[in-house]
């Protein structure tokens, strides 16, 4: 195959990858797909018998890429890639030497932002505390992880990376903290070309309608913040260990954004 996908930005959900996406297509070396949330590897439906083939044909994936001689790696971001539990041992099955850039970002946040992202969208007309609460009984009988519900279950972020880490060794994911993208792209970024083997580029900063910075309609409650706290503090201690973070201002404070 002449051309091959070399990265893929798999962070949680609403967690900066429209921003990184962004920035990423400014740099000259790098080729970023047409549309962000290409959504290949995660389909469902008539794609399911197609990924059960051995001998599958990308034609169809690759025309999301403009690929020509100028460029040294061509990327996408899908956030669901991280969250799906199919796609890391289809990703190997094409790119076995596949990179995988994931931001993730303080679940709690996380989630009050996917809520108020259904809220605002009109497919959530539950107060936060009642989602939170039903969110099991309205995943339980989906035959696919549940994709517009799932408040909680996206931010246990270590079982994400393990299901990744099955398929890839270590040296093939970059994990950031998406707080850390938001604060200082310019010494982000200089990490993520170091991964990804380009070379420096000036980067220009992004309007909110670029990064997708929206503000929420209401600020979350400290009794939310409280519930959120006891849903995820183990899991954050967990992720501190397997990442060798420190994770504590996510449990004192979410930064609230968009």
């Amino acid at each position: 195959m002449k051309h091959k996908v070399g990265f893929v930005i798999g962070g949680t959900q609403k967690g900066g990858t429209t921003a990184l996406h962004a920035y990423l297509s400014q740099h000259p070396e790098i080729g970023m797909s047409g549309k962000k949330e290409v959504h290949y590897f995660d389909k469902h439906f008539d794609k399911r018998k197609l990924f059960a083939d051995g001998l599958i044909g990308y034609a169809r994936y690759h025309r999301n890429f403009p690929f020509s001689h100028d460029k040294l790696i061509y990327g996408e971001s899908t956030p669901a890639y991280m969250y799906r539990y199919e796609v890391p041992q289809r990703i190997r099955h094409y790119n076995p030497e596949m990179k995988w850039i994931l931001l993730l970002r303080n679940p709690m946040d996380r989630a009050f932002s996917h809520w108020n992202m259904q809220v605002s969208r009109g497919k959530e007309k539950r107060s936060f505390a009642q989602a939170l609460a039903s969110e099991p009984e309205k995943c339980r009988d989906s035959r696919k992880q549940c994709k517009n519900y799932s408040y909680v279950a996206r931010g246990f972020y270590t079982e994400q990376l393990r299901r990744i880490l099955r398929h890839f060794p270590r040296e093939q994911l970059l994990v950031l903290r998406s707080e850390e993208l938001l604060a200082s792209a310019e010494s982000t970024l200089p990490v993520i070309w170091k991964f990804l083997g380009v070379g420096d580029a000036r980067i220009t900063a992004l309007s909110n309608d670029e990064a997708h910075v929206r503000s929420y309609h209401r600020r979350m409650s400290p009794e939310e913040l409280d519930q959120l706290r006891h849903i995820y503090e183990y899991e954050i201690r967990q992720l501190e260990r397997m990442l060798n973070w420190d994770c504590g201002d996510w449990l004192a404070s979410p930064y609230l954004g968009s």
